[in-house]
């Protein structure tokens, strides 16, 4: 099950915000390298990803990693060639980048919104312009993107780009899988719920609230049906099974992985 011997991941934002914990595309690189993936990675930069590549490593894995700005076009290219020339394909595809920042319609500067387009949806039409020409030559791929539930349903803070931007990608990903359905491509997104991660403690900086990173945390956990927040492994095992021949006839579709908490009627 869930078997990725011989099949070339190319995983965009692998790398840490923190040095505790893993981030939700480090846990995806390393969870598809111990199925055997190799590993391509593209990240802002080299060193905030070598927790990861080292990891895989350990593991006896394979991992590359470049430095790429998942905004430019031009950068992304350079990657995805990278990858091509290195390995002759690519038949997974990670897009993983993306942060929020706070703000209402009204509040948030124009400047501020459009970054956050960049970041958080740009990033995505950029690796899968790049990358839907290889898998179609190809005849296969599979491409995973991860958007949040913030895309799905307001979840207690105002981050308006953020949430406009993670619910295009959901669209984006249902369109683009009909238009590629028949080149054997096939394009799913993973919709994460309140996550601990590093980036954790860069939210709790931004959106803080009294009695700081424990009072945010324990305010996310109990948000939670579950009662907890998931973490990064949580979010990778869903990648990995979307990225894989399991899930063959799956495609246009998200996964959320969420605790309970966009089915539940409780206050968020």
């Amino acid at each position: 099950m869930l078997e990725l011997t011989g099949k070339i991941a190319l995983v965009i934002g692998l790398g840490q915000s923190g040095s505790e914990g893993w981030g939700i595309g480090a846990a995806c690189a390393v969870t598809l390298a111990k199925q055997g993936a190799v590993i391509f990675g593209g990240n802002r930069t080299v060193a905030s990803a070598t927790k990861t590549k080292e990891t895989i490593e350990a593991g006896g894995g394979k991992c590359k990693v470049v430095a790429m700005d998942a905004t430019s076009s031009a950068s992304v290219k350079v990657a995805v060639d990278a990858c091509v020339d290195a390995h002759g394909r690519i038949d997974i595809l990670v897009a993983n980048v993306g942060f929020s920042q706070p703000g209402c319609a009204a509040t948030m500067q124009e400047d501020v919104w459009d970054a956050q387009m960049d970041v958080n949806l740009k990033s995505v039409y950029l690796a899968c312009h790049h990358v839907l020409p290889v898998m179609e030559r190809q005849g296969a791929g599979s491409i995973v993107c991860v958007s949040s539930i913030a895309g799905l349903r307001y979840i207690g803070k105002p981050q308006i780009a953020y949430n406009t931007a993670k619910a295009a990608i959901l669209q984006f990903v249902k369109a683009t899988a009909v238009v590629y359905a028949a080149r054997g491509v096939r394009l799913n997104a993973v919709v994460p719920g309140l996550m601990e991660t590093p980036y954790t403690k860069v939210l709790s900086d931004r959106f803080p609230v009294e009695g700081g990173y424990e009072a945010f945390k324990a305010m996310r956990d109990q948000q939670v049906p579950m009662g907890r927040m998931g973490d990064a492994w949580d979010v990778a095992n869903a990648v990995v099974f979307l990225a894989s021949d399991e899930a063959q006839y799956v495609t246009g579709q998200k996964i959320v992985v969420d605790g309970g908490i966009t089915s539940s009627t409780g206050r968020v």
